[in-house]
């Protein structure tokens, strides 16, 4: 046998010792809270055997030994081992193998095959990691070597190596590789037969079986809280963790991080900045972690940046009329949604005022009989505040006039003749509010303006109620703005002509209260200024009149609930430009669309 062939042995088991060292070096950062150690661990698997020597021998009755030869390699093996472990790196190993022969007959093979196994115990050091387990052996036990040529011997031999275990599971593992150098030394034949000296190596793969050793510690969780839940944007949040199952040998490090909030600290609580923050729910994180591979957790925690809330605030007077000098005291109720201290303020649009609390008197000193508007203001004590508002009214009266005959006062209400106004189709314009009277209809409102002055000196507390009306070709946004502009431009008119506006109301009715056809033909019927021709006439061209007298003006009366007469002005000079359906605001041109 070349010496090469010999040394071959050596290299593998010196090969196996420098790997699963260098497999314990790098492992070692990550040993920590890893799987439990077993209680036994039980192998079994496949064997091989290289024994590395020369038989020596001498048949019974041979006058001379044969000269030595060498032994065969012996791939056909099976061993099993069973190991108590003591610790998490010591325990003892019960271990056995069998070798068996080829079954050859002829003498040669006889000379060359050999069948080997072994019944060992010894002492067993792993070094367990995450997810593998190099280890050491030493097993002293018998060996028996069987040759087919010589009968079978027990000798006490050594094992010494180890090997690699690769978990599967918690009760399983690959032991991808160990191997033994084996020694033992049998003779066969007197005292001057060299003796057969086995210097070999013990190969080995299989499975290892893992039984006992109590539950896998629980891995580290973590556990976050904040302090409130619901805050408004600026308020102050803590936010808190907790962890458990870390190793208490080592020092928990928090850090935290958000999502679109800041959240900054190292300590298990932490302060959040809420500041600028928009109604909506934020999450924080805490990581915490021992320094070790398996030592670390994280945990979420939210809180919600709630929608502020304005007060709410409703006022009275009390009295709502008094007479000039007199006083009156305001009554506010506030309240505030989101439960904040609430600060009053009150102002009038004349007289005294004061009060900084939920109620206020108003002095009507130095005021002119009339309407008398107080506002009431309520913020909450925010920084800076959200406030809403309120008003009410207190009537100043003035001292009552010398008694008029009663006669006088129906004369009056007979001459404050009502008639409503009429106006073009979609006037007047958003870019010219102050257009779209026509002559006729101003000579109506100056009338109205003489007489409803007059009719004051003796009913000063009686006011004009506007309601504007469109026809129904627009939508109703355009044509709540549009009843909007009729009314304000008829109320402009007659304050110009000497009406106090106090003493007008405004209502913008947009589509609501159509004049229908059927009471278009009624007013028709009852006008007197219209022959039967020109009813006829009128008649064929029923759909632009029902039109036309929807774009009006309607007034009434306070005092006595009249309504102005529904007259359309058929005989006045401009009657063409009030009937016409056309013109109004031009609409915007449709937006062209992209060129594919």
């Amino acid at each position: 046998m070349s010496s090469q062939s010999k040394s071959h042995p050596g290299r593998v088991l010196a090969t196996l010792t420098a790997t699963i060292a260098v497999l314990c070096m790098f492992a070692a950062p990550a040993a920590a809270q890893d799987q439990p150690t077993p209680k036994w661990e039980l192998y079994g698997g496949y064997s091989f055997f290289y024994p590395r020597s020369d038989i020596h021998g001498q048949l019974p009755g041979a006058a001379l030994p044969f000269p030595g030869t060498n032994l065969e390699s012996n791939p056909r093996g099976a061993g099993a081992s069973v190991t108590y472990n003591f610790n998490n790196w010591f325990g003892l190993t019960l271990d056995t193998s069998t070798h068996w022969g080829s079954g050859e007959a002829t003498f040669a093979k006889r000379i060359d095959d050999a069948a080997f196994s072994n019944l060992s115990f010894g002492p067993k050091f792993t070094m367990r990691r995450n997810h593998f387990a190099p280890f050491f052996e030493v097993l002293v036990g018998d060996h028996r070597l069987m040759p087919d040529a010589f009968h079978d011997i027990d000798k006490v031999g050594v094992m010494i190596g180890g090997g690699l275990d690769v978990d599967l599971t918690r009760h399983v593992a690959l032991r991808l590789i160990r191997a033994d150098f084996v020694a033992s030394s049998y003779r066969y034949g007197p005292p001057s037969v060299p003796a057969t000296d086995i210097r070999g190596v013990r190969a080995q793969t299989g499975l290892v079986f893992m039984f006992g050793g109590g539950a896998p510690p629980a891995p580290p969780t973590a556990a976050c809280s904040i302090q409130p839940t619901e805050v408004f944007a600026g308020e102050p949040v803590t936010a808190t963790a907790s962890g458990s199952n870390f190793n208490p040998k080592r020092t928990v490090k928090y850090s935290w991080n958000g999502t679109g909030v800041k959240v900054t600290g190292s300590e298990t609580s932490t302060q959040i900045d809420t500041t600028g923050l928009q109604p909506g729910s934020y999450a924080v994180t805490a990581n915490l972690s021992d320094g070790s591979k398996n030592g670390v957790a994280s945990c979420s925690a939210r809180f919600t940046v709630k929608e502020p809330h304005p007060p709410v605030i409703s006022c009275s007077a009390d009295p709502e009329r008094i007479r000039a000098g007199g006083t009156s005291t305001i009554h506010s109720t506030a309240s505030s949604p989101d439960g904040r201290r609430l600060i009053y303020s009150y102002a009038a649009s004349t007289g005294d005022i004061s009060g900084n609390g939920d109620t206020a008197t108003w002095n009507a000193r130095d005021s002119q009989p009339g309407r008398i508007t107080v506002t009431c203001n309520v913020g909450d004590d925010r920084n800076p505040p959200l406030t809403a508002s309120s008003t009410t009214t207190v009537y100043i009266e003035a001292p009552p006039p010398p008694p008029a005959p009663a006669p006088e006062i129906k004369q009056l209400e007979a001459k404050l003749a009502l008639h409503s106004i009429y106006f073009q189709t979609a006037r007047p314009t958003s870019e010219n509010p102050g257009g779209g009277l026509l002559d006729s209809q101003a000579d109506i409102l100056k009338t109205l303006a003489q007489d409803f002055k007059s009719y004051l000196k003796y009913k000063p507390d009686a006011h004009l109620i506007l309601a504007g009306h469109a026809d129904p070709r627009g939508s109703v946004e355009y044509n709540k703005g549009l009843t909007e502009r009729r009314v304000e431009r008829t109320k402009n008119f007659l304050v110009e002509h000497g009406v106090p506006a106090d003493h007008i109301e405004t209502r913008a009715l947009g589509k609501e209260d159509q004049l229908s056809a059927d009471q278009i033909k009624e007013q028709m019927a009852d006008n007197p200024d219209l022959s039967p021709e020109e009813r006829q006439k009128m008649l064929r061209n029923l759909k632009v009149l029902v039109l036309a007298n929807n774009r009006r003006v309607d007034v009434t009366l306070s005092t006595t609930g009249q309504q102005s007469v529904r007259r359309y002005p058929f005989n006045a000079k401009d009657f063409l430009a009030l009937i016409s359906p056309a013109g109004g605001e031009k609409k915007p041109p449709a937006a062209k669309k992209p060129k594919k």
